[in-house]
């Protein structure tokens, strides 16, 4: 009998590479956070969750025969953020304090992702064997 992994692991496999690249969006805004300009980005998680588990990628055009196929999914799509803080005038909207929060956040939910993913792997593993 087969293992289906899709029903084994659950939500928890998509969950991890969404987290890190939401991670990779707050770290960069923290790091841009006195650059004049710069807009906060973020991303829609639920959205990003729902594109993924259902397989829905963007392909990219290959203007040349020796560009590597590829694909593109929605977690290349960063939304931009709604300033809770005034303008100080440099134009940049990133709130450090929020920033800082959502990135806690977005941690520990990965964290918990892992454990989750580690215990599913772990009775997958007993299972074979047979304990």
């Amino acid at each position: 009998m087969a293992i289906s992994f899709n029903k084994a692991l659950g939500i928890h496999q998509y969950t991890i590479g969404i987290r890190e690249r939401n991670t990779e969006l707050i770290s960069n805004n923290i790091a841009q956070a006195n650059t004049p300009g710069f807009k906060a980005q973020g991303m829609d998680f639920q959205k990003a969750l729902s594109m993924v588990e259902s397989g829905k990628n963007v392909s990219l055009s290959r203007t040349d025969s020796r560009h590597l196929f590829s694909s593109s999914t929605v977690l290349e799509q960063h939304l931009y953020r709604i300033p809770n803080q005034p303008d100080t005038g440099d134009g940049n909207t990133v709130d450090v304090d929020l920033e800082r929060n959502l990135f806690m956040q977005n941690q520990i939910r990965h964290q918990a992702s892992l454990d989750f993913l580690g215990s599913k792997f772990k009775n997958l593993l007993k299972a074979i064997k047979g304990e």
